[in-house]
């Protein structure tokens, strides 16, 4: 059997930390690239590690010289909602500029299976739940702007070029690899589930609540959280089905589940055993009340469900931040 090379790009962080350990158990040889802006180099347990950045076409070109690729999976965008309403410009350079180079050169070498890490913020405010991939969309951010820019560009490259994609729409991805090797690590953290484990840890004074006059049950937000591992089976689901021929499509990975963020607290001191100071506070700026991801269609055309439940979900991240 011919061993498949996928380019993972941002293989050092954290989703593609784990999604190039999934590629490597199921047989991949992996190639990372990484400028390790963001990224660990040792969240790169497997594969080989080469460093550079999606702004070097050159140095793109010499990577794809010296490996047979046949699939290309992103996950280098930058990611924190705030900061791409700061600084936009920062966001579409990196998250729509440098990935048209990566698909030129992509052309150039004639790779055509792309997987693009996306987001349920190309929704912007939904309504309706669960969210359906057909609903319109209509983010409300530069970051979730700049991911939905990179949807319809892969549109065109299809037609045009007959570059074939898919785009998985994440909700939140949380949790960490059950080996307790690889887990989720930013600087600053931003993230609700690593943020409420830091102060079961005592590295945070408090956990903070951003608004209790939701319309939800407790008057907390509501969300979806999705373990990475899940994540990262669907993408090999979802290249798989490129490597057989088949047309380009987008997916909701969610878990189709809401909790309220009192009900992450509460679940994250019972798993933890550990009871800490938490702050009520007022609504953030563009906080939706509810989100939650219909997954009906991953179901269907991948034969993709999650395994993962919240407890485990919380268990797995809390063996990681314990390390």
């Amino acid at each position: 059997m011919n061993i498949r090379n996928v380019l993972v790009i941002g293989g050092a962080g954290y989703i593609g930390s784990h999604q190039v350990k999934k590629l490597n158990e199921k047989g991949y040889h992996v190639i990372v690239y990484d400028n390790l802006s963001t990224g660990y180099r040792d969240l790169v347990t497997v594969g080989t590690l080469e460093e550079g950045d999606l702004a070097d076409k050159d140095r793109l070109r010499e990577v794809f010289s010296k490996y047979d690729i046949d699939a290309v999976m992103h996950f280098a965008a930058f990611i924190e909602v705030g900061e791409s309403v700061k600084n936009p410009a920062k966001y579409y350079r990196n998250n729509v500029i440098n990935v048209i180079n990566l698909l030129d050169v992509m052309l150039e070498y004639k790779i055509k299976n792309f997987i693009f890490s996306s987001t349920a913020a190309v929704y912007g405010q939904a309504e309706n739940m669960p969210i359906k991939e057909s609903k319109i969309k209509q983010p409300i951010n530069p970051y979730g702007k700049s991911k939905l820019m990179i949807e319809e560009i892969l549109k065109d490259y299809d037609k045009a070029y007959g570059l074939k994609y898919t785009s998985f729409r994440y909700f939140n991805a949380s949790g960490a690899d059950e080996s307790g090797i690889i887990g989720e690590k930013h600087n600053p953290e931003t993230h609700l589930i690593p943020l409420i484990l830091q102060t079961a840890l005592g590295e945070r004074e408090q956990i903070y609540i951003f608004g209790t006059d939701y319309n939800t049950k407790d008057g907390t937000c509501i969300r979806d959280f999705i373990h990475v591992n899940d994540i990262a089976e669907a993408h090999i689901k979802g290249l798989e089905r490129l490597f057989k021929g088949e047309e380009s499509e987008s997916f909701n990975l969610g878990s189709g589940k809401g909790y309220s963020v009192k009900e992450i607290i509460d679940k994250t001191k019972e798993v933890t055993n550990i009871d800490f100071k938490v702050k009520e506070a007022e609504r953030r700026k563009g906080d939706p009340a509810v989100l939650i991801a219909d997954f009906s269609k991953a179901k269907q055309i991948l034969g993709w469900e999650p395994k993962y439940n919240l407890e485990k979900i919380i268990n797995t991240a809390w063996n990681w931040h314990k390390k």
